[in-house]
């Protein structure tokens, strides 16, 4: 009885796996790029956050200079670096008369508060939309800024976009981490187009700065030094105004490789941020970590009672994820990861495992 029981709930969770991946394969990419009827551009203010990354001001800041767009101004913004950063900022400042630099020193009310930093850099932006850059990524194309342009509209005032991470080969831990990645991406961009927007890439972000002001920046979460992409979400976002955009020539890849202390650190952060996200949002996205769980350890329990029964469905999930999922991947431009679908898959459940227990032990600051 209780093996029958647990098969039906096995039959239970690989349904509601393969409705996810039914929607990550479709929602994300349902939108169109909205074309502006009139050629006349947006004034943009591209903010660039800065704290001793002088290496990556050079590599870097050049695409964003050179984007293909007629009305728009880089802010950027040193905050407290003690690197030549600044001194590398004042050089392209003076080569280029759209670049504007706010120079943020530590106070003690702020002390090394980034959320404090950028609110001052947006309030001296001199244009009404606002596109925050990662120093550490570069744009895929010199049309990035148009790209994001055109998704701002009346009702459209947050647009999310994608970072990329850059690969590494014969990393495994490189291609997990983009694994993880991507299906982060994928989750968050379906909850966006289902009207239920809850992460962005503080990379690859966009907001209007009259849409700021009307929900007071980040006053709410000022103290926390995390979240000032999702938390504002939280507080800005509805089902109306948000859009989403993923056309390649939308994309900015993260140059910097992320190792993999730095990424679990950054999960215990976000899942640690997961106890802030909308009711709504938490039960969606516990749902599906939930029920890939129960999947894979489900799987490992009736294969030793009935694997002639068991072994029917695992091969239907994973056929099924490989061909919803590859489809989505392949969209992101990560079509390595296919390759090695069910192992990272199976990584995943236990990283999920792993991030919740260790937060448990040992609770990271926000």
């Amino acid at each position: 009885m209780l093996i029958t029981v647990l098969f039906y709930i096995f039959v239970a969770v690989t349904v509601i796996q393969f409705i996810y991946y039914l929607l990550f394969s479709l929602l994300p990419f349902k939108s169109k790029l909205l074309k502006e009827e009139t050629k006349e551009s947006k004034g943009i203010s591209v903010i660039v956050y800065i704290k001793n990354n002088a290496d990556e001001l050079v590599q870097n800041l050049p695409a964003i200079i050179n984007q293909k767009y007629s009305n728009f101004e880089i802010v950027l913004v040193n905050h407290a670096s003690y690197d030549a950063s600044l001194e590398i900022m004042t050089n392209f400042q003076q080569k280029h008369s759209n670049i504007k630099i706010v120079n943020v020193e530590n106070q003690e009310t702020f002390w090394d508060n980034k959320k404090y930093a950028l609110t001052l850099a947006i309030k001296a932006s001199a244009n009404k939309h606002l596109i925050f850059a990662d120093i550490n990524a570069k744009p895929f194309s010199n049309y990035w800024i148009e790209e994001i342009s055109q998704k701002f509209t009346n009702k459209k005032t947050i647009v999310i976009g994608y970072q990329k991470l850059i690969g590494k080969k014969y990393s495994a831990s490189n291609l997990f981490i983009r694994f993880v990645h991507t299906l982060n991406a994928l989750k968050t961009f379906t909850l966006a187009n289902l009207g239920s927007p809850y992460k962005a890439h503080q990379g690859n972000f966009a907001y209007s700065k009259e849409l700021f002001f009307n929900v007071k920046g980040f006053i709410n979460h000022l103290k926390l030094s995390s979240g000032e992409s999702d938390l504002f979400l939280k507080d800005a976002a509805t089902s109306e105004n948000t859009a989403v955009l993923i056309s390649p020539n939308s994309f900015v890849t993260r140059k910097k490789i992320v190792g993999l202390h730095e990424f679990v650190s950054q999960q215990k952060t976000q899942a640690k941020l997961f106890s802030l996200y909308t009711t709504k949002n938490k039960i969606v996205l516990s749902i599906f970590n939930l029920s890939k769980i129960l999947f894979i350890f489900l799987a490992v329990i009736l294969s030793f009672f009935n694997w002639t029964i068991t072994l029917p469905v695992v091969v239907f999930y994973f056929i099924f994820q490989y061909i919803l999922a590859g489809k989505a991947i392949s969209r992101l431009k990560e079509p390595q990861l296919l390759y090695f679908l069910p192992i990272l898959d199976i990584c995943y459940v236990f990283f999920v495992i792993y991030t919740r227990i260790s937060n448990t032990i040992s609770k990271p600051t926000l």
